[in-house]
């Protein structure tokens, strides 16, 4: 049996015909920059999350960068950021000219450690940037204490959490969170998108005017912005893929449930869930200490696997001037040996799924 980590057509196959439809729909539109079909989708993503306001972007990368610029966040200041995330995390504060202040994780859910987010607090630091890591919302009731006592900013990284829940409430309907719409992502375009949600009238207002090149008037431009902007063709693709979102989310959550139960049986290195988390399991992470060699094994078997992610920022030759030595953040690093991420798709079925258990079983 052959089991990919991801099938996006099989995946998308179900709403093919009304992806379709809404393509020739905004093709036809004479709209391609701005008009309804964004709109439209704005207004449905931030009343799917209960967000007063939602504004689309050109990217997850841009959604973090504007949102940092909105706070006000520049050159000196100091952001905290993951140890153990993707590189665009950090990516965002250095494009404001701040510094990225890695923090480690947890290693039971591997999101930010609120008491070593603390410690790493300094006169410098300016805000927060947590990322709801595999889609796994962070503990952001420690996190917005922490943020209350030292006056700081804080801007959620839910670009893998669509749809996730923190104690009974979307991640999004609070505060400012930014998203990503890669396509791979559970609620995925077809190309790059992005989005910041925030229930601050201020932030919105700011992040509209920087997306669109600083200007609220055509041809008057009040600060220096960037051209960054959610196109109609692919709002109208995620305003239908936003419709079937909750059932693939089902899905997801029913192929992490058999992964978990059987898992939890031999012991296997899997992921911990708080009671007060909802993930949406855009990725479904379990730690080996071999792990390459594990997953040469798992492929050899016709199962496909990713690292989420082999080399940690802070090793990444982009911030070798950052002065971070080997073994300075040796959570990260250890993570990033042991981690693989299984198949995870909505179009996954329960057989496929007992497949890559028992080979797992098998195998690790």
């Amino acid at each position: 049996m052959k089991v990919p980590f991801l099938d996006l057509t099989a995946a998308s196959a179900p709403i093919q015909p009304a992806i379709e439809a809404a393509l020739l729909r905004a093709a036809r539109s004479g709209n391609f920059i701005g008009g309804p079909e964004l709109e439209t989708f704005e207004a449905a993503y931030a009343a799917y999350l209960g967000a007063p306001h939602a504004l689309g972007v050109a990217n997850g990368l841009d959604a973090l960068y504007l949102g940092l610029r909105a706070m006000g966040i520049g050159p000196g200041d100091e952001v905290v950021v993951p140890s153990n995330t993707y590189i665009a995390t950090w990516l965002a504060a250095s494009q404001c000219g701040a510094v990225p202040v890695p923090v480690e994780p947890r290693e039971d859910t591997y999101n930010l450690d609120p008491a070593a987010v603390e410690a790493a607090i300094t006169p410098r630091t300016r805000a927060i940037l947590p990322v709801h890591l595999y889609g796994q919302p962070a503990d952001m009731d420690a996190l917005n204490a922490i943020a209350a006592r030292h006056g700081l900013h804080i801007l959620q990284d839910a670009a893998q959490a669509h749809g996730a829940s923190y104690k009974g409430r979307k991640v999004g309907a609070e505060g400012h969170c930014t998203w990503s719409f890669y396509p791979s992502k559970n609620l995925g375009a077809l190309g790059d998108g992005g989005a910041l949600t925030t229930d601050d009238e201020r932030i919105a207002k700011e992040v509209n005017l920087l997306r669109n090149y600083g200007s609220a008037v055509k041809y008057e431009n009040d600060v220096k912005g960037v051209n960054s902007r959610l196109d109609p063709i692919q709002a109208a693709v995620l305003a239908v893929k936003l419709e079937a979102l909750d059932a693939a989310t089902a899905r997801r959550r029913q192929i992490a449930a058999m992964y978990g139960a059987a898992f939890a049986k031999v012991g296997l290195d899997h992921p911990h869930v708080p009671d007060w988390a909802d993930p949406v399991w855009h990725l479904y992470v379990v730690r080996h200490p071999q792990r390459d060699a594990f997953q040469q094994r798992l492929a050899d078997a016709g199962i496909g696997t990713v690292i989420h992610y082999p080399i940690p920022p802070h090793r990444q030759r982009a911030y070798a001037d950052a002065g971070h030595q080997p073994g300075s953040l040796p959570i990260a690093e250890r993570l990033a040996g042991e981690v693989l991420s299984l198949p995870m798709c909505p179009a996954q079925t329960d057989a496929q799924t007992e497949y890559v258990i028992d080979r797992v079983i098998e195998l690790s």
